[in-house]
């Protein structure tokens, strides 16, 4: 009798120890991750309009077409979707890294990025990044290299692309504010040659504030890929939820759902800030 109970021990503290192995090595039961991931809470760049930006109506949340591809994503794996603004573009990317969201709707992507979050292909939509200068300056772009000795902005912590990235970081005098207002009254001010920033959020964020001496130059600095990301420390990052992502990803990209959902944000957009 006793050496059966021993052995019952013997058996329970194995049992124990290996839970608590595969806790520590983040491998949960499935059961326990399913029970986590009761809502993906979404947020992403709020200064990207016509991609993202905070509802006049309520100030904690982002609409526009990337939110409208999260909330697509969630219906077709039957999970409740919360797109949420979480601050500045920044610190959106350091509650990423910190696993205190669980998707981004929309990034570039980077080596940097690869090391906290997991990208899901293919990319949903392609962005152009131009240059942005004064209507009465003789700037004058054909290439990168025609950047070389001018003073740029852009906002803090964003990306180009790797190649881009690497050059501006060995040639280029780019400076950082946490705003795209503030960057496009850098430039308006003089306080910046140029900026470099999407098209078709700087347009619109130009076409807000009324500011109409700015204009972007070509040819476009990159052509870049727009992915939906989800963190590694994400509750919701397990094998299960990211196959599951992956399929309506590769879904809604195949039907261009995309195509749809910008036509609805600029129309939404100009209603609210055309002039």
């Amino acid at each position: 009798m006793k050496t059966s109970r021993m052995r019952r021990q013997y058996q329970w503290s194995r049992f124990v120890a290996g839970l608590l192995m595969l806790t520590g090595l983040g491998i949960m039961p499935a059961t326990y991750a399913d029970e986590a991931c009761k809502k993906l809470t979404v947020t992403g760049n709020p200064e990207y309009p016509p991609y993202l930006w905070r509802d006049p109506a309520d100030e904690n949340r982002l609409i526009g077409a990337n939110a409208e591809f999260a909330q697509a994503i969630g219906k077709e794996i039957g999970i409740p979707v919360e797109v949420r603004y979480m601050g500045p573009w920044g610190r959106v990317q350091e509650e990423a890294r910190l696993g205190r969201v669980d998707m981004l709707a929309g990034a570039f992507l980077t080596v940097p990025r690869m090391e906290y979050m997991d990208y899901f292909y293919p990319a949903f939509r392609e962005t152009r990044t131009v240059i942005w200068v004064r209507k009465n300056s003789k700037f004058r772009y054909h290439k990168w290299s025609d950047l070389v000795g001018k003073s740029g902005v852009t906002v803090i912590n964003n990306s180009f692309g790797e190649d881009f990235d690497r050059y501006a970081k060995e040639a280029l005098k780019i400076g950082t504010v946490p705003t795209l207002e503030q960057a496009l009254t850098m430039v308006g001010l003089a306080r910046a040659d140029y900026l470099i920033y999407e098209e078709d959020p700087g347009m619109a964020t130009a076409a807000k504030l009324n500011i109409s001496e700015l204009q972007p130059l070509y040819p476009a600095i990159t052509n870049e890929n727009l992915y939906i990301t989800i963190p590694h420390k994400s509750p919701c990052n397990t094998p299960e939820m990211r196959g599951k992502i992956a399929k309506a990803v590769y879904k809604l990209e195949k039907i261009r759902v995309m195509d749809k959902f910008m036509s609805n944000s600029m129309e939404l957009w100009r209603k609210k800030y055309a002039k």
